[in-house]
């Protein structure tokens, strides 16, 4: 298929391929996006777009900014769809009435007092939430065919989860003084987190289009970013027995994944998470005030020299040489914001002379 936004998608999709089955045609990838005109720059659509019900008005967002934009080398056009960090947790049986908006942000308050008296955590296809979230994947579907691509969902499961639902602070306590019924929570979650990303791939007909998340690589089967900011709250021990088990059955449920690595504290459990073998990309994201992918390159090629690949956000084409330089060319997808298309295509003819 093609799209009216993404002309040359055919070619794109040939870089793609050739990423995940850690091959290189003959550069990196490159995700950059530059307005058709300087003097009309339209900003992406807000974060949460849609999440008022307000479908019409999403999409109709993102065709402006779409059609004033050009998608550049290996960056695809696709449309938010997110109803905020804690999506996944407003899905379950019992958190219907618990989700709170405000401002281009939303949150769900914690709702479990006791585990024992709570029942199993399940999915609730009747929650109102749920509803809304699939109904903007079908509406999208139909208005975006042949034009844009939908973004697979932003998941937090696991442990995120049970943050959100019991609380930062109590889940930490739980982790000590209540480990087994954890344990049993996660397998619970574990259960709902393929029968929700099937939910979305088949309304978001992605069968036919493919997949593409917010980090955005595509795959034409199953991908997904997955993650787990609470890492950061615990130890080795309790990452190996509460978050790994976890993380591993996602990666191994999707054919494609990147794990989005987030803060210092989550350094601690990087050496873990690269012996998972279906993860096939890191995004290390040091954090405010941590400084950039230049001063972190040491971690870049630790992660590298694993085997995973990589995604870079250099601040200009000099930086991009410069982390060609010292990573090399194989899977690597560098993701820059560029001013025109002469710039696309100076570092894109660089990459191929030095690649």
């Amino acid at each position: 298929m093609e799209l009216k936004y993404k002309p040359d998608f055919t070619q794109a999709k040939k870089y793609w391929n050739a990423f995940w089955e850690k091959e290189i045609i003959d550069r990196p990838l490159l995700i950059t996006e530059t307005p058709k005109d300087s003097l009309k720059q339209i900003s992406p659509p807000q974060y949460m777009n849609g999440i008022e019900g307000d479908f019409q008005k999403a999409i109709e967002e993102f065709e402006e900014y779409a059609e004033n934009t050009y998608f550049a080398c290996e960056s695809i056009p696709y449309l938010p769809i997110s109803f905020g960090p804690d999506m996944f947790s407003y899905f379950l049986k019992g958190a219907e009435k618990k989700v709170k908006i405000e401002s281009n942000t939303a949150w769900i308050e914690p709702f479990v007092n006791k585990w024992e008296e709570f029942p199993p955590l399940e999915l609730d296809r009747k929650n109102f939430w749920y509803k809304r979230y699939l109904d903007f994947y079908k509406y999208a579907g139909e208005k975006g065919n042949g034009k844009f691509l939908l973004e697979m969902a932003d998941f937090h499961t696991h442990l995120d989860c049970l943050r959100a639902i019991r609380g930062s602070s109590q889940l930490c306590l739980d982790l000590i003084d209540n480990s087994e019924e954890i344990e049993k929570r996660l397998i619970q979650i574990r259960q709902i987190f393929p029968i929700v990303y099937n939910d979305i791939y088949k309304m978001g007909n992605m069968e036919k289009c493919g997949t593409i998340g917010w980090i955005p690589f595509y795959c034409e089967k199953k991908y997904a970013t997955i993650q787990c900011d609470f890492i950061c709250m615990i130890g080795k021990e309790m990452f190996r027995k509460f978050a790994l088990p976890s993380i591993e059955e996602e990666a191994n449920f999707l054919d494609h994944c990147i794990y989005h690595l987030d803060g210092i504290g989550a350094l601690n459990h990087l050496d873990d998470l690269l012996t998972i073998e279906k993860i096939d990309a890191i995004q290390w994201v040091p954090g405010a005030g941590k400084g950039t992918h230049k001063d972190w390159i040491d971690i870049l090629e630790k992660i590298h020299k694993k085997g995973k690949s990589l995604i870079i956000y250099p601040s200009s084409i000099d930086e991009i040489k410069i982390f060609h330089k010292e990573l090399g060319p194989e899977r690597i997808v560098y993701q820059i914001k560029l001013k025109t298309l002469k710039e696309v295509e100076e570092i894109k003819n660089w990459l191929i002379k030095n690649t």
